[in-house]
């Protein structure tokens, strides 16, 4: 089958006929890929297999609107992420992405490649990885968990003074080791400003 679509053009062209086989070979290429990539964004299986799923069901209803031209990795892993968008906004109310953010994230994700994306995420990851034991529990708890620092002394065993400290040293190792960027790919993960963060 991957003879029959040995490029993007003839793929697209294949989508827009209709041909069953060539949306096949669309999802068998590129399911994995786009379910990590959202799974990197919002860290839940079950979401990020919905999202992706949701994307593939579109481009089959919308495939003859398709231009014969049209970046398909480009176009996949941007609708991945407009639906990312669309379902943080739904669990994330709290953190709400402000206009302003997910304007510059788009710009963002419009102008670097997938792989560029995904290997900025596993570096923002990694530096997490890189904190203090205690810093790195402490923050994580809170900003992936959401529990407040009265359930993290509690949970911890530790003070709340100790909890607001270990995170406080988690922001300020974050904010000199991560660069522009990756500091941009924290707001898409955290829903939070690192550079206005205490």
């Amino acid at each position: 089958m991957k003879m029959d679509f040995i490029n993007e053009v003839i793929l697209v062209q294949g989508l827009k006929k209709g041909d069953s086989k060539a949306y096949t070979y669309l999802v068998e290429t590129y399911h994995q890929r786009l379910c990590t990539y959202a799974f990197g964004l919002i860290g839940d299986y079950d979401i990020s297999e919905d999202i992706v799923q949701n994307v593939f069901i579109k481009i089959w209803k919308q495939r003859k609107k398709l231009k014969d031209d049209v970046d398909l990795t480009n176009y996949l892993y941007k609708s991945v992420y407009n639906g990312f968008v669309d379902q943080y906004r739904k669990i994330r109310p709290v953190f709400s992405l402000e206009k302003v953010h997910i304007d510059s994230l788009r710009v963002f994700v419009q102008d670097d490649s997938e792989n560029s994306l995904e290997r900025l995420l596993v570096q923002v990851k990694m530096e997490i990885e890189n904190l203090p034991p205690k810093c790195k529990q402490a923050f994580l708890l809170s900003k992936q968990d959401g529990l407040t620092n009265i359930e993290i002394a509690e949970y911890l065993n530790i003070s709340k003074k100790s909890v607001e400290g270990h995170i406080t040293k988690a922001f300020s190792i974050l904010r000199k080791s991560l660069d522009g960027k990756m500091k941009g790919v924290f707001l898409l993960l955290f829903g939070m400003d690192l550079k206005k963060e205490v």
